[in-house]
């Protein structure tokens, strides 16, 4: 019995060798197309993906292509070598369309000895163009922003110190709210804690990205910081500020969130609702009464979270 197994298991095995040597010499366009007839149910070879061609990638970078299409053809591209391609598309990096210089960057950093070496003549590598574009003051605002956005999308921590530095000292607000989403992007507070400081920037928005960024990086250490913001001129602010000390658990800041609970001092009530919910997540007891207060609130978003925050009290 065995010897008979042994001997049909043989020659299946040769029978299936020989149609897989059948299969790989006859690889013509017409058997190929058969096949994909057969899995998309007769599609035109057109609607089917392909890989993008060199001339294909530099044909999209040179202006007057839907936004779209130079998407999909960099998605195809992907592991496509054209180490020519790489000026024409680190040019997108500062497209108007925030999707086409996220691709960009994202086709550009999977070519590391092209964009991360200098050139042949010794000139800087790509990404040290763009750092030298972050920091040249010469260069219109938007550029510089979104040099700013290209060094957090190329996840390199050499790219920290350049938005760090921006994030808390260039002149143009929107420079420096870019500066602070790149420090989320690479996941880096700064090496001087510049994330906590651009805290008390005075752009509203810087304020509120790096609010919310304190939140998205793994490691933040200037909880202070965000205690500061309790008592900001912008409610968008205060907030930010207590969603973000409840995620954070700061047993610090229970004093400072009770008060900013009380309608007597706080008069916007999605504020006082993000406190009340911020001491449930703290579960302090000494917010307890400032969470009971907070169920005759006049606002009925307040006295929900109010009693969803009594649940862990």
């Amino acid at each position: 019995m065995k010897i008979r197994n042994a001997f049909i298991g043989s020659l299946v095995a040769a029978a299936t060798s020989l149609l897989v040597t059948a299969s790989a010499a006859d690889v013509s366009p017409e058997k190929i197309h058969v096949g994909r007839s057969h899995v998309y149910k007769n599609l035109s070879p057109e609607s089917l993906e392909s890989t993008s061609s060199p001339e294909r990638i530099r044909q999209v970078t040179a202006g007057n292509t839907a936004p779209t299409e130079i998407w999909t053809v960099l998605e195809h591209g992907e592991r496509v070598e054209c180490l020519d391609c790489i000026p024409d598309v680190a040019k997108l990096m500062y497209d108007g369309h925030p999707k086409t210089r996220e691709i960009s960057v994202w086709w550009l950093r999977r070519r590391v000895f092209g964009v991360f070496n200098p050139g042949a003549n010794g000139s800087p590598s790509i990404y040290r163009q763009v750092a030298m574009t972050l920091q040249d003051q010469s260069q219109p605002e938007s550029r510089r922003a979104f040099a700013a956005e290209a060094l957090g999308e190329f996840l390199v921590s050499a790219g920290v110190p350049f938005v760090a530095e921006a994030a808390v000292n260039d002149p143009s607000p929107v420079v420096r709210l870019a500066s602070v989403g790149a420090l989320e992007r690479l996941n880096y507070e700064g090496p001087g804690g510049e994330l906590g400081q651009a805290m008390a920037d005075d752009n509203v928005d810087v304020r509120v990205r790096a609010l919310r960024a304190s939140t998205r990086i793994n490691v933040f250490t200037g909880v202070a910081d965000i205690v500061q913001r309790i008592d900001d001129d912008s409610p968008r602010v205060r907030l930010k500020a207590a969603q973000a000390l409840g995620m954070m658990r700061a047993t610090d800041a229970v004093v400072g969130l009770v008060a900013l609970a009380s309608s007597s001092n706080e008069s916007d009530p999605g504020v006082r609702a993000a406190a009340v919910a911020a001491l449930g997540q703290i579960a302090d007891p000494g917010g307890k009464a400032a969470a009971q207060a907070a169920l005759e609130d006049p606002d009925h978003f307040v006295q929900d979270a109010a009693r969803i925050a009594l649940r862990r009290l």
